[in-house]
């Protein structure tokens, strides 16, 4: 059963990076590698509010519900419609779900911003414009201290993380389908990156 759904998983990202590529930045869903990379084995903190962006079928998402502290919030962003609600079904009431990340300013509005914003969204397809605005976004929405950590399959997003976070490193993953770049970033203590 749990091969056949991993092959299932496979098949639909398959069909929407055909059908909507600008969306789906790849193939194939991340490996658990690569999940790894993302989020900390045992990350600190009594309860953490955590966001991912561009969710897609949940494979960082698994990762992130067997480690995060209990009593944690997990604020899950995907825009495509049918992904989010696969997800939906899936983990249910373990996660609040949104469509849009650049709407993540609807997450944050009980005061308590985020502790770690975890992104698989394929910003070297989206126009200047959109990544500006998710990035600006992240940096408003992460509170100070806080990690930002998004994967990419180029080093492009280089120059515009800089300008807003401390990276403290980037770790490369080959164990994943494309291969992809972990960017490990903090806000500021102080706000600034």
């Amino acid at each position: 059963m749990k091969l056949f759904s991993a092959i299932a998983e496979h098949f639909v990202f398959i069909n929407k990076f055909i059908r909507f590529p600008q969306q789906v930045g790849s193939i194939a869903p991340s490996s658990s590698f690569l999940a790894r990379k993302m989020f900390p084995p045992k990350p600190g903190g009594p309860a953490l509010k955590i966001a991912e962006l561009g969710a897609g079928t949940g494979a960082i998402t698994k990762y992130i519900l067997k480690t995060m502290p209990e009593s944690s919030e997990l604020f899950l962003f995907e825009k495509d419609d049918s992904l989010r609600e696969s997800l939906q079904l899936k983990y249910e009431a373990q996660a609040s779900y949104y469509a849009e990340a650049r709407n993540m300013i609807d997450a944050v509005r009980d005061g308590r911003k985020f502790d770690y914003i975890l992104s698989g969204l394929p910003f070297a397809n989206f126009p200047q414009s959109l990544r500006n605005e998710i990035i600006d976004q992240a940096y408003e929405t992460l509170k100070p201290g806080g990690l930002f950590i998004a994967f990419q399959y180029s080093l492009q997003m280089k120059k515009l993380l800089e300008s807003h976070f401390v990276i403290e490193r980037i770790d490369f993953v080959p164990l994943n389908i494309p291969p992809a770049f972990v960017y490990v970033c903090r806000k500021g203590e102080g706000g600034a990156g």
